[in-house]
């Protein structure tokens, strides 16, 4: 990511109100659920929690959206994915400061900062506490801004771009064995979902790994854009295609319901073999 990239945005005008809704639910099989997600609205001087829906201005503050799934013994892959999001509410804000008039953070360096710092803490607690050895996470987080989004990405959780005109686009690799084999054109969509190593992982928050080296990217979005992120409990029981028709096109009976409520629900009720949370972004135009 160039300098001209990471710290200058397209001139836009007067960005809509960006709406949002989120839902987490534990499936059909899994006795607890180790999923979380966030939302957070924040500038240089506060930091507010968002709710399960809502819609807010970009104009004043910076939104931050991000969806985790822990893993490890007994309840520590729960503590985990907690951990993960609750070192962001407590970090990113306090990394944030407002330079000159348009311009902006490096980006890339602070995303970078708190995905090591997440890491740190997981490896920490499980090489402390014989409880929590072994636990970790994935971890999924947009920020978005006025005419541009910034993401960090580790594990199989996604991050799915869906533009106002054209497909869905999943901006996030999966960190795991069958996501490499489909990135080298080894299976399809449908083989990749299926397989029977679909859940081993090769980076992780925490989970005893030295080191992580995280997914960052950027993608300017326009009115009429939307955005989901979501952990592997929704893309197991939801091939692409169904989630652009839950999301662009639902049924009447769930025309109503928010995005990530029909995504999760359709999810569940199609395999519910893992928890399943969605945070889906629109950008109204």
């Amino acid at each position: 990511m160039s300098g001209a990239q990471k710290n200058s945005l397209p001139t836009v005008a007067a960005p809509p109100n960006l709406r949002w809704s989120g839902l987490t639910h534990r499936g059909r099989v899994r006795a607890n659920n180790e999923d979380t997600f966030l939302g957070l609205a924040f500038d240089d001087r506060d930091v507010r929690h968002l709710g399960k829906t809502g819609e807010e201005s970009l104009v004043a503050c910076d939104l931050v959206f991000a969806v985790s799934d822990g893993m490890g013994g007994a309840q520590s892959g729960e503590f985990a994915s907690r951990i993960a999001i609750d070192r962001i509410t407590r970090l990113l804000p306090r990394s944030f400061r407002r330079p000159a008039a348009g311009t902006r953070p490096d980006f890339a360096d602070i995303l970078g900062t708190l995905v090591g710092a997440i890491h740190h803490d997981l490896r920490h607690l499980g090489q402390a506490y014989e409880e929590c050895a072994g636990m970790g996470a994935t971890l999924s987080l947009a920020w978005f801004v006025p005419g541009r989004m910034f993401f960090a990405h580790v594990g199989d959780s996604r991050i799915y771009h869906l533009p106002r005109q054209g497909g869905l686009e999943q901006l996030t690799h999966d960190h795991s064995l069958v996501g490499r084999l489909r990135r080298a054109g080894q299976l399809s969509e449908r083989e990749a979902r299926m397989h029977p190593r679909r859940h081993i992982l090769e980076q992780v928050l925490g989970a005893g790994q030295d080191t992580v080296e995280p997914q960052m990217g950027a993608v300017d979005w326009r009115p009429g854009d939307i955005f989901l992120l979501c952990t592997d409990g929704v893309t197991d029981g939801l091939p692409d295609n169904a989630l652009v028709e839950l999301i662009r096109q639902p049924v009447a009976v769930r025309a109503t319901q928010p995005p990530a409520q029909r995504l999760v629900e359709e999810a569940v009720l199609h395999s519910g073999r893992d928890n399943a949370t969605a945070v889906v972004v629109e950008l109204p135009g």
